[in-house]
Formats: C-alpha cells, structure tokens, sequence
C-alpha cells in the first residue's frame, strides 16, 4: 500500500472525526436556573406565521449550525426597592407605601415565550427599571382603589390586589411575580398614626373592662361553688337513701317476677301444646285447599286457553277488513285527487287560450289602427263608450229613496224651480266622464270634445 494512499485516508478520517466532535457540540444542555433561547430558522406558529424563538427549561436541544443560535436567561430572582411616595388614596389623602418587590424570569410555556421576546439580551439591571415602572403604576392603581382603613387593617386583601396586578402585567414581559413585602405605611396628614391611637386606646379600654370582668366573674364564682358544696351534699344525702329504697323495691320485684316467670313457663308450655295441635290441623286444611286451587287453576286454565283462541282469531278477522277498508278508502282519494288534478289543469288551459285570443285580438285591433297604440287605445275606447256611461247613470240610478219630499216656492233667481235644480244636482253628483278617466290614470281623445272653463273659454277634453 503506498504511503499516499495511508496519509489521503487518515486525513479523511481525521476530518470526519473532527466533524462529528463538532456536530456534538451543537447539541447544547440546559442549566435548571436557566432558560435556552434557540433562535433563528425555528419553522412555523400554527396560523403559518414565523416562530420568533424556541425556549427550553430543562433538557438539551440540538442547535443546528448557521440557520440558528442560542443564548441564555437567567431564572436568578430580582429584588426591587419600591419606595412609593404621596400615592392618592380613594379617600384623596397621599400615603407612602415603602415596599420590596421579588420577581423572576417565568417558566411557563406562554410567558416564558414573552420573555425570550422581550427580555433577551437585556441587563438586570434594565430588567430592574423595566419591572419597576410596572410595579408603580400598578401599585398607584390599587391604592387609589382602595381606602386607607382597608389598606392599614386588610393587609392581606392588599396584598392579594397588588399582586394580581402586578403579575398579569409582568406576565406580558415574561416575569412572574415570587414575593411582596410591605413595611410601615404612613401618610403626610398623620391619619394612619391617628387611627393607631385610636385603636391603642379602644385597646387599653377593652382591657381594663376585662379586669374588672373577670374580678366580677371570680365573686360571683366562688359564691357559686359555696351554693353549689350544699346543694351536693344534700343530693348525696338524698341519694343513699334513695339507693336503700330501691334496694328493698328491687328485692321485692325480684320475688314478684319469680312468681311471675313461674306462672308464664306453666301458661307458655300449655299454650305450645294447643298450639301444635291447631298447627297440625291448619296444614291438614291447608293441603286440601291447595288440591282445590289446583283443580280450579286447571280449569280456568282451559277456558282461558278456548277464550284467546277465539279472540285472535276474531282479532285477526278484523285487522283484514280494516286493511281491506283502508285500501277502498286509499284508491277513491287517488280517484278523486285525479279528477280533481284533471279538472284544474282543464281550466287553466281554458284561461290560457282566453288569455291568448284576448292578446291575438289585441294585436289585431293595433295592427287595424296601422300600428299606433294610441290610435287602437281611441277604437277601445270608442267601443267601451256606450258601457262606460251606462256605469255612470246606474251609479245613480241604483240608489233607493223611499221617499223626497220638495217643497217648491216657485222659481228662483235662475229661473228654475226648486225641483228642478234638485234633479239637476243630483245628475252633477255622478263624476264627469273626464274625471273617471283622471282618476284611472287616463285622458280622453280630443275628439270627444271640449269643455268651457269658468271664464267660457272652450277647451280640449283631454287638457
């Protein structure tokens, strides 16, 4: 083998083991206090969207060379000094909240993902000023909510809102909240020091009541255990001889119930023999009635029996005829359904040809005026005339008056009598051809003729 060939195949062996070594060294290992940020090509969110990071906690990832990087967050907790000063209470009275504040890098999967957004590369102490800024707008938020009693005595309900602020909002940042510590709250119009005083002296109140109490107590208990010595040993006394009595009571149940145990096992042996005796006649009667039962059960059995037999087949001969009847009463509704089908569908053919003779006639009537609508509107008009004032004279040839009385005082300064000028407004009551023909949207043709104006003036009909 030539000393070529041997160098050519070390060196590529030599490559590929350096290769591998270096592969290895992608594959980076979690600390636990720390949170691996892998970024770069990561893929896709679920709505296809780029993934800007990945974060893992705990575990090893493979980092692949050139299309990703990593870097770390430290999971350290970070105290912050929160000296809140003239913070506006609900009761519009400033307070200093002095207080320290314990936060930290969150694991979760969602927030851990907000602060690989926003976190990373980042100082702690810009971490600090970051979480400071959220923890004082918060706590002014909550204290303006709250009074200064509620916060002075309800320290843990002060707590619980402050907190819940405070994490939801550093939650959006990627920290979570790990401890709150509020020392002395005071305030510049020297309220809370006021209500110390107050509760001081309610307290040293309350306790001077309680002594004297408890002297009251201690009379009033040892005149108690005085009462209390005699009252036993009167009971004692009355309990010994009421003990005696019972004694001699108990002796003499004692002699009765003897007299009586006695007397009951005489009756009870008397009684079992009478009692076998009727027993051995109640099974003989017993046997007897259950032979009778089973007679009569077999019977009924068979008249039963004949009695179904009947009935289904009675049961069976009317299913038949109801089915047979429901068939009749199903084929003479198709019966008549049809007719009745055959009979519409009759009429309307009837309309259609009615309707079509009505259009060719139509046709024909503009066709005869040369093809001018207006003029074959005038030759239907024209032949309507006659029926069209018939209408008009019935409207007022219809009505019924039982009876018209008139008075007539001669003529009037027209010249005409009162009973004429009442027929003559009765024949004005019925509309003008020309107004019948307005009211449907129409004019008359000009060859009708012409009506006068109020001044006399002739004009066309149709005008």
């Amino acid at each position: 083998m030539k000393p070529e060939f041997i160098i050519l195949v070390c060196a590529l062996a030599l490559i590929l083991v350096s290769f591998i070594v270096w592969l290895f060294t992608r594959y980076k290992k979690c600390p636990s206090d720390k949170i691996m940020v892998i970024y770069g090509s990561i893929g896709k969110n679920a709505d296809g969207t780029n993934r800007s990071a990945k974060c893992i906690h705990g575990g090893a990832q493979f980092v692949w060379p050139v299309i990703q990087s990593y870097s770390y967050l430290d999971l350290t907790p970070i105290s912050i000094q929160v000296d809140l000063k003239n913070a506006l209470s609900r009761q519009n009275i400033r307070i200093d909240v002095p207080s320290r504040f314990t936060v930290g890098i969150s694991t979760e999967p969602g927030v851990m993902q907000n602060a690989a957004e926003r976190l990373l590369g980042l100082q702690l102490s810009e971490i600090q000023e970051l979480s400071k800024d959220i923890i004082f707008g918060q706590l002014r938020l909550v204290i303006a909510t709250m009074d200064i009693e509620e916060i002075n005595t309800d320290r843990d309900k002060f707590l619980a809102a402050v907190s819940s602020n405070v994490e939801t909002e550093l939650k959006k940042i990627g920290l979570r909240l790990i401890n709150v510590n509020v020392t002395d709250i005071s305030d510049e119009s020297g309220y809370i020091a006021a209500l110390g005083k107050e509760a001081a002296a309610k307290a040293i109140n309350d306790a001077k009541k309680s002594v004297a109490e408890q002297d009251r107590e201690g009379s009033i208990g040892e005149a108690n255990a005085r009462m209390e010595q005699r009252i036993k040993v009167s009971e004692a006394d009355s309990i010994a001889i009421q003990g005696e009595n019972e004694a001699k009571m108990k002796i003499a149940m004692s002699d009765a119930a003897l007299k009586e145990k006695e007397a009951e096992a005489m009756k009870i042996a008397t009684t079992a023999e009478k009692i076998q005796a009727a027993k051995a006649l109640e099974e003989s009667y017993a046997a007897q009635q259950a032979a009778e039962e089973a007679r009569r059960a077999k019977e009924q059995a068979t008249l039963e029996a004949d009695i179904i037999v009947r009935a289904e087949a009675k049961k069976k001969e009317i299913e038949l005829e109801a089915e047979a009847e429901a068939e009749r009463l199903r084929r003479k509704a198709k019966g008549e359904a049809d007719a009745i089908y055959a009979k519409m569908e009759a009429e309307a053919r009837g309309v259609e040809e009615i309707l079509k003779k009505q259009a060719a006639g139509f046709a024909e009537i503009v066709k005869s005026a040369g093809g001018d609508p207006e003029a074959a509107l005038k030759l239907l008009i024209a032949d309507k005339l006659e029926d069209l004032m018939r209408v008009q004279v019935d409207a007022v040839k219809g009505i019924k008056i039982d009876k018209v009385t008139v008075w007539d005082g001669g003529q009037g300064g027209d010249g005409k009598t009162a009973t004429a000028n009442f027929i003559s407004g009765m024949m004005k009551s019925v509309p003008p051809l020309d107004e019948v023909f307005a009211m449907a949207g129409m004019q008359l043709p000009p060859i009708l003729g012409k009506k006068l104006d109020e001044a006399g003036i002739e004009t066309s009909i149709s005008e």
